[in-house]
């Protein structure tokens, strides 16, 4: 009984250490999800759209857009479509990957739900999908996991799915400016954005080499009750969890978990919606180019516009005429594009998300019918806190 008590009470303790490091609120989704936010994006990414596929032909003098669109092979946007699908169910088997334990809340329903609604808030905020990952995050929360590992994994994730990204600015950069690869090599639009995804790779990985005890040392030398050890506490905290996340995901790497190929996956499928869009309106040009000007062009989702909309779109219909391609078939291509990557899962996702919100209730009720600890993870896996 007295070992028990000891227990509990070490439990406790770790619990308010935690929750002091999460800060508060983070029980809270985060989205700000208000009616006025809402309605104040839903009229943004209306009034974008309709600039975006109406307003700029015209403007551009591109007064056979639409007749272009009608003719759009309709082989190819199946094709387009059936890359979509497939897109989505690498995103979410990457999913699983990272957040799943084999005796998590967690399964393949709940894994979709998550993902889909997901990528819905990423639709309607800003900052680079802050929306997703905020949405993400809660219902990781909700379906029992720590707040410390649920950080570790969000950033596990995230480099994971980011580090296949900057390591293609900086391959098919240089390789286009080199010659290896086949196109045309502006240096604005293949050797910077090498160099910037360069300099993001190297500070990521300098982040591993931040000391595991760091958190641990401040703890031990500051006092919560002045203001500057509450300060000196959550400014240890951001280190030492990105840290961890980046180790996970280096141990994800090492553990050769075939899951991770949902990575590549995602990146390669998005690019064959765009290249399969290409061909239904006309030609597509050489495959590096429409990788270089894809991931040139996901650089607009930085910008602080609900899901990059018309950043995202104008990097790279930019990018692409930067590169020589006709103007007017690289509008055509990458609305097409958008549509089926951007627009098409938008209601599933808005759906997902009103069927996430049932399965956190059903989690709640089960937590408070027989309250669970946090499953321990996957024989061999390694470890995520």
């Amino acid at each position: 009984m007295a070992g028990e008590h000891a227990r509990t009470s070490a439990g406790s303790a770790e619990d308010r250490h935690r929750a002091e490091i999460a800060g508060p609120g983070h029980e809270v989704l985060g989205l700000g999800l208000t009616r006025r936010r809402l309605l104040a994006s839903a009229v943004f990414v209306v009034s974008s759209v309709a600039f975006l596929y109406f307003a700029l032909p015209k403007l551009l003098g591109l007064q056979e857009t639409w007749n272009r669109i009608q003719r759009g092979d309709p082989w190819w946007l199946a094709v387009a479509a059936l890359f979509t699908v497939l897109s989505f169910a690498a995103y979410v088997w990457l999913f699983r990957a990272v957040f799943v334990r084999s005796e998590s809340r967690i399964g393949w329903r709940a894994s979709y739900e998550i993902t889909m609604a997901g990528l819905a808030a990423t639709r309607l905020f800003a900052a680079g999908g802050a929306g997703g990952v905020a949405l993400t995050a809660w219902a990781l929360r909700r379906s029992g996991m720590g707040p410390r590992t649920v950080a570790a994994r969000m950033i596990a994730f995230l480099v994971l799915l980011y580090g296949v990204y900057m390591a293609t600015l900086v391959i098919d950069g240089l390789g286009l400016y080199t010659g290896a690869f086949p196109g045309s090599a502006p240096f604005a639009i293949t050797v910077i954005p090498a160099i910037f995804a360069a300099v993001v790779i190297a500070l990521f990985l300098a982040t591993a080499f931040v000391p595991g005890d760091l958190e641990r040392a401040v703890f031990r030398w500051t006092t919560a009750e002045h203001w500057g050890g509450r300060v000196a506490r959550r400014l240890a905290a951001l280190p030492t969890t990105a840290s961890t996340g980046v180790r996970t995901a280096l141990g994800l790497v090492r553990s050769g978990d075939p899951a991770l190929l949902g990575t590549i996956a995602w990146w390669a499928l998005n690019i064959a919606i765009l290249w399969a869009c290409f061909h239904a309106f006309g030609s597509a040009p050489a495959q590096a180019v429409i990788v270089m000007a894809y991931f040139v062009g996901m650089l607009g989702n930085l910008l602080p516009l609900p899901g990059g909309v018309g950043g995202v779109d104008g990097g790279m219909i930019g990018a692409f005429t930067a590169f020589g391609v006709n103007v007017e078939l690289s509008v055509v291509a990458v609305l097409a594009y958008r549509a089926f990557a951007f627009w098409l899962p938008t209601l599933p996702g808005a759906v997902a998300y009103l069927q996430l919100r049932r399965t956190v209730n059903r989690w709640k009720i089960a937590e408070e019918a027989d309250p669970v600890t946090e499953p321990a993870g996957r024989p061999g896996a390694p470890s995520y806190s």
